[in-house]
């Protein structure tokens, strides 16, 4: 495998905590794609043929209801992997996950996959730690989206998606965020109105810019921290492109 596709490896933090050698094993098997946006990487209660880790973007895990609401439950990015029902031993999954910032990411086959779990103790191992960090990501956000005002939440989702996009702007629309916070698109306006009067953030013609990163997390309730400190307490070492404090460094 050539250097440089390891170094475009080493972009996600799960290939990136492997030993050497042990990611010189799984490299040969990846497959290097782009991430659209709107494209369905993990339909609902469908085979997964693939896992993907994530390079770059963001991927919403969606949670349907038979009335047709749905809400987002976990964002995966470059801290993660897409298709970790495969690890846990299913063969499907109830969420459906989508792209939401389109990027680049590193396809796994199932079939591969499944082999280098059983033979690489230290791929075992770091799947296992994501699965203690996604956990607490999925409860702390189910508690944030009940407790917690839309303001806050607001915050805390654009924190963590700018934390994995690589730069202070990404696309986003009303309606999408709306879906990511579970409320009407009114309300979504409302709150996007008023970060950006604070100088937090620039929205229009459905980007979101990052104007003051210090600012958006003391408008963040105490979950962005909380989360944000679980990954890195257990996937060390963070993402180089990983910001703490401003908007760009």
């Amino acid at each position: 495998m050539s250097p440089p596709l390891r170094r475009t490896a080493l972009d996600n933090r799960l290939l990136a905590v492997l030993p050497r050698v042990a990611l010189e094993r799984i490299l040969p098997n990846l497959e290097l794609k782009p991430l659209e946006m709107r494209q369905v990487v993990q339909p609902r209660r469908k085979a997964i043929t693939e896992v993907i880790f994530p390079l770059s973007g963001v991927a919403s895990m969606i949670s349907m209801g038979n009335s047709g609401d749905s809400v987002e439950v976990a964002t995966v990015g470059c801290e993660g992997i897409v298709g970790l029902s495969l690890f846990l031993g299913g063969t499907s999954a109830a969420v459906e996950v989508f792209i939401q910032v389109p990027g680049e990411g590193l396809f796994l086959p199932a079939g591969a996959f499944k082999k280098h779990v059983q033979r690489e103790p230290a791929f075992l191992r770091m799947l296992l730690l994501y699965t203690q960090a996604l956990l607490t990501q999925v409860a702390q956000s189910s508690a944030c989206n009940r407790h917690h005002p839309v303001e806050q939440r607001c915050a805390r989702w654009l924190l963590q998606t700018h934390d994995r996009v690589g730069g202070d702007e990404f696309p986003l629309t009303h309606e999408f965020l709306g879906l990511m916070l579970g409320v009407r698109r009114a309300s979504v306006t409302d709150t996007a109105a008023i970060l950006q009067e604070r100088g937090l953030i620039r929205y229009r013609r459905g980007k979101i810019t990052v104007i003051d990163r210090s600012g958006l997390e003391k408008a963040s309730c105490d979950c962005y921290a909380l989360i944000a400190g679980e990954f890195d307490r257990l996937l060390l070492p963070p993402r180089k492109t990983v910001r703490r404090g401003k908007a760009s460094l």
